[in-house]
């Protein structure tokens, strides 16, 4: 009791509790709708649905298994086409001497695709439908595959079927039918299309021949060769002549200011200075006077010596006036002559520039007429070009493909199966079936599941600050967060100041426990924890915070304790009062009474200092257990002697931590919230659903109340070490 007693602070809380030190923003804890998963985040997830890919990949790979073994085997054969005639056998392209036509001319992927096309095809559907009832051209081209053998001339046609007898006696049809295309179909097409070229040519070059003469009419007309020549030498007349006019410019300006000066007094008194002769005269008064006042040393004003001199200065002072203003009228009428000069200068350049200007407007339309024409006329000779150049191509094709395509591999019937020699690539293919399969599916289930597992999930998923996390203890279970007996840790009493740099500088003279349900690095983290607290607010401290949570067994008061015991011995007198009145925890984990606490202080006339109990290990921390649990807690938390209460606390201590139950259903941490500087969130990694957590901060925002930020909790990554 000694510890609440014996001094009041100088700080005097405001009771007005709900002005928060950060204002609060409409709906910031809204999550970003697209999460981008880095390569770090992905291998986390790997790792944690390693049992859902396991299982996906063994089902996809099973059927894969059972899929290859089950079906029945597949015989394959083939035919090889030549196609185009080799080179050496066959003269005509000697006549043309020209290398490029030694390249192939046909289009292999076209042709591949007009050989397949129900055009060709259908003619052998029709023959093989007598003996195979069940082919189609659909089924016939699941199992035909046609491809050029390399860089050759040579068209490899294959046919996959359960039945070897069948795989002949299709390719037999198929090659009969091709030979037979190459001679007639392909032929005349070759033929159709020269006649079309044939016909479009005396068109193509009388139009030619107009758009030439119609180029030459205009070249004469206008006296019109080469419009780029043109509008580059005007354009850079245009600007040499400008660039004239503002150097006369420019020169005209700075004559009309010299002559400006030269009729003001300080521009007369700037110009005497280059004066030759008005300098001189200045000398010999100067010397005068000089003489003159020597002379004053030695004789009286009325010695003849002193008047002679002083007659001299009289007869040299109006010289000096004529001369000054003799230089002054010569420069003016000088400067005067030069800005006429350069105005007539300004004024032809004006003119030559102004001619340049209309034939440069002109130009354009000129050349305008000139490229159209000119780009007609490319066009049409493009095409005329283009149809010769086909022509050309054509006849030389018709003469190559007289010619008919060459068998030069038959087909053959097989004799053995190729289904199980490709086993190996099928449980291949299934492997990395199964893979993708099974990572897809963790990654859906990953997206479905809105816990945050990581410390960068929740700060890249939630604006709210992170001010802590607190690494995961493997003594302290999930259940045992809120419901268990652990025991504390002591820290030794530091009578430290009270200030925060102080208090930040004594960070390092706190001996870590060794305790062997903590870890160095718990310790830590609750240091970190405490001093971003207060570093939150740079114009008061934080007197007083909210530890709450969105759901159960967060590990809130765990955290709100211990940070009450870090507190306490970096020098603050500290008061943790355990709020939640439904499940109190604080009592188990101080080891102290609960027969009196908040409930019964509210509830009855009992004096403060009859409730607080002192934590015997540590002078500076306080505590007021829940007491009794009461048939309303939301009634006692609500009542005006809760805020009196709550008041007093703040004015007589360093610091005061409020633990209440979770947000979601209940009303006590909003009751006490407007009275406090904040609220501090719990969040437990892979626990918290990030939905619940956004509920809970709707409601909070509905009452406007400040939150200080959020700590996670029970994080598993390695933290760095010193």
């Amino acid at each position: 009791m000694e510890n609440y007693s014996s001094q009041s602070l100088s700080y005097n809380h405001n009771k007005n509790y709900g002005i928060s030190l950060i204002q609060p923003q409409p709906a910031p804890w809204i999550e970003q709708q697209e999460e981008d998963w880095n390569l770090q985040e992905f291998i986390g997830i790997v790792r944690r649905r390693m049992g859902v890919i396991a299982v996906a990949a063994a089902i996809v790979m099973a059927g894969f298994i059972i899929s290859a073994f089950n079906k029945k085997p597949d015989y394959e054969s083939s035919f090889q086409l030549l196609v185009e005639p080799v080179n050496n056998d066959t003269k005509v392209l000697d006549l043309f001497k020209d290398p490029n036509l030694a390249k192939s001319s046909l289009d292999y992927d076209s042709q591949i695709q007009v050989l397949k096309s129900p055009e060709v095809m259908g003619k052998v559907v029709r023959q093989l439908q007598s003996s195979y009832p069940d082919i189609n051209y659909g089924s016939l081209m699941r199992s035909l595959t046609i491809t050029r053998l390399g860089e050759t001339k040579i068209l490899v046609v294959r046919y996959q079927s359960d039945d070897p007898t069948k795989v002949k006696i299709v390719l037999d049809h198929i090659a009969k039918e091709y030979l037979h295309y190459s001679l007639e179909n392909r032929q005349s097409k070759l033929h159709q299309g020269l006649q079309f070229v044939e016909k479009q040519l005396p068109s193509l070059k009388a139009r030619v021949n107009k758009l030439q003469k119609d180029l030459q009419i205009f070249r004469q007309e206008h006296d019109f060769i080469d419009p780029e020549s043109q509008l580059q030498q005007i354009t850079s007349q245009i600007g040499i002549v400008s660039s004239r006019r503002q150097a006369i410019n420019q020169q005209l300006a700075q004559a009309r200011a010299n002559l400006t000066s030269l009729q003001q007094k300080d521009g007369s008194l700037a110009a005497l200075n280059n004066a030759t002769v008005y300098q001189q005269l200045i000398v010999q008064l100067r010397q005068l006077d000089t003489q003159i006042a020597l002379e004053s040393t030695r004789f009286q004003e009325d010695n003849p010596v002193i008047q002679a001199l002083k007659q001299k200065r009289d007869n040299l002072s109006p010289l000096l006036n004529q001369e000054a203003q003799r230089f002054l009228n010569v420069k003016i009428a000088e400067v005067t002559t030069e800005v006429q000069n350069l105005e007539v200068q300004s004024q032809d350049i004006a003119k030559t520039e102004q001619k340049l200007e209309q034939r440069h407007k002109q130009l354009p339309v000129l050349a305008r007429q000139y490229i159209e024409l000119q780009r007609g006329l490319q066009v049409a000779t493009d095409s005329l070009n283009r149809f010769l150049a086909t022509r050309e191509t054509l006849q030389i094709q018709g003469a190559q493909t007289e010619l008919s395509w060459q068998l030069i591999q038959a087909p053959s019937k097989p004799e053995q199966p190729i289904s199980f020699s490709n086993l190996k690539s099928s449980l291949l293919m299934g492997l990395a079936a199964s893979v993708i399969s099974g990572i897809g599916l963790a990654l859906l289930v990953e997206k479905l599941d809105k816990r945050y597992h990581t410390v960068h999930t929740l700060k890249e998923r939630s604006p709210l600050p992170l001010i802590g996390y607190i690494p995961f203890e493997k003594h302290l279970q999930i259940g045992q967060y809120e419901n268990s007996k652990p025991r504390s840790f002591i820290l030794p009493s530091l009578k430290l100041p009270k200030l925060l740099s102080s208090s930040i500088s004594a960070l390092a003279t706190i001996p870590a426990q060794d305790d062997s349900k903590y870890s160095a690095k718990f310790f830590e983290s609750l240091r970190v924890l405490y001093t971003n607290i207060q570093l939150l607010s740079s114009d008061r401290p934080i007197r007083s915070i909210i530890m709450s949570s969105a759901m159960v067994c967060e590990g809130k008061s765990t955290i709100a304790f211990n940070l009450a015991q870090i507190a306490a011995a970096m020098g603050q007198r500290v008061l943790l009062v355990d709020a939640d009145l439904r499940q109190p925890v604080i009592h188990s984990l101080s080891n102290l009474n609960n027969e009196w606490g908040l409930s019964n202080l509210i509830t009855t006339n009992l004096a403060i200092e009859e409730v607080i109990q002192p934590l015997p290990s540590m002078t500076q921390l306080s505590v007021i257990t829940a007491g009794s649990i009461p048939p309303d807690a939301t009634k006692l938390l609500s009542s005006q002697k809760m805020k009196r209460l709550m008041n007093e606390f703040h004015q007589n201590f360093d610091l005061v931590i409020y633990d209440t139950p979770a947000l979601l259903g209940l009303a006590d941490a909003t009751l006490l919230a407007p009275h406090t500087d904040g609220v501090v969130l719990v969040v437990r990694i892979n626990k918290t659903d990030s939905l619940m957590l956004k509920r809970a901060l709707d409601s909070l925002q509905l009452s406007r109340i400040n939150i200080l930020g959020v700590v996670a909790n029970g994080q598993r990554s390695n933290f760095d070490s010193y």
